[in-house]
């Protein structure tokens, strides 16, 4: 590497890991303001809330942003270069733009296998001790807000609960029908069922029984309370929605596989969230292809306006995201078209600037 290659290198990851740490405390800050009194109350341990709690929180909240702050991070520094005349003198001494961006793709390379490992290997964990910490002592309760939930259970049985009370773990209007072929031939029908989780079992109250034989002779049964073990459990009707975030790369996929043999859907949301982890690393080489074209141009209002336009850039980024993710989750769009959109669109913006800049 050239001198200059280790000065743009230097520059850009100094000055995007101390963004990370600004981002960092300014997030925390505002979360402490919104927890305190739950972390009073629930009595949790401060060397737990800041050894444990915290380091997980900074981790996630580096990883999500990190390629918004690497556009932020390419803007402030280049803008300074070419406010000052550096990036002139140097395309003016012979090295071309495409080899000035070299050593900006050489670091992004670095924060993309990193972010990647993070998103795959380090965070599933950090965030399950995240998570059960906040059970624990921040958000003790969680609700489902989905009515109407069927689920297939096993070969030939289905399961429906009108809605489901998850702080209480009961579903209420119970309904299971087994069949065979194109038969029914037994359906339950009951008020409620409550899971209990120390012996593994449902607990069916005000349960009614009906079972066909294959003459089509009906038989009835009704029990005011039965306690059977069914091939169910109440996280399969719902989790925290920052369950998916605690699975690693193999136990997404089996989730993944899981969810497709029940046909409940749940799948989409979890293929969205292998895909999306993916693409947010590689949106780094996008921000900073968009970054480097951008900033390497000298223009009045100087750093200002180039702040300005990462702004705006990365709330349209984010925005463009979340609509996909949302379209994904209620428009029927594949979640790896949903994941990626924001990327290609992004990236063919990239690749008109990179056209547009001085060389």
């Amino acid at each position: 590497m050239r001198i200059l290659d280790r000065y743009i290198i230097r520059n850009f990851l100094g000055t995007f890991f101390l963004m990370v740490a600004l981002f960092s405390v300014v997030a925390v800050v505002f979360d402490i303001a919104e927890n305190l009194e739950r972390l009073i109350e629930n009595g949790a341990p401060w060397a737990e809330v800041l050894g444990s709690y915290y380091v997980s929180f900074c981790l996630a909240l580096g990883n999500t942003l990190s390629a918004f702050i690497v556009f932020l991070t390419i803007l402030l520094f280049t803008s300074r270069l070419a406010q000052r005349s550096e990036i002139i003198a140097v395309l003016a001494g012979g090295i071309s733009f495409q080899r000035l961006m070299r050593p900006y793709f050489m670091a992004s390379t670095f924060l993309v296998a990193g972010s990647l490992i993070l998103a795959h290997v380090v965070l599933p964990i950090s965030n399950e001790r995240k998570m059960d910490f906040e059970v624990e002592y921040i958000h003790k309760e969680f609700h489902i807000a989905e009515q109407h939930l069927y689920r297939e259970i096993h070969p030939g049985t289905i399961v429906y609960f009108r809605s489901i009370n998850a702080g209480r773990e009961v579903g209420y209007r119970f309904v299971l029908e087994q069949w065979e072929g194109d038969r029914l031939a037994e359906k339950w029908t009951a008020s409620k069922a409550k899971w209990l989780p120390e012996e593994e079992t449902w607990r069916i109250s005000n349960l009614r029984r009906r079972t066909w034989n294959g003459q089509g002779d009906e038989r009835f049964e009704q029990m005011a309370v039965l306690d059977t073990a069914l091939a169910m459990r109440m996280t399969d009707f719902g989790q925290r929605s920052q369950a998916m975030s605690t699975l690693g790369w193999t136990a997404l996929q089996e989730a993944i596989e899981r969810e497709k043999a029940k046909g409940s859907g749940g799948e989409r949301l979890l293929q969205l969230e292998s895909h999306t982890r993916t693409s947010n690393a590689f949106a780094i080489y996008i921000m900073a292809l968009i970054g480097v074209s951008v900033a390497s141009r000298r223009q009045r209002g100087g750093t200002g306006i180039h702040i300005l336009i990462g702004v705006v850039v990365g709330f349209i980024y984010v925005f463009s995201a979340k609509l996909m993710s949302v379209s994904a989750t209620h428009a029927g769009i594949p979640p790896v078209v949903a994941a990626w959109t924001p990327n290609v669109m992004f990236g063919l913006l990239g690749v008109v600037l990179y056209r547009r800049a001085p060389k």
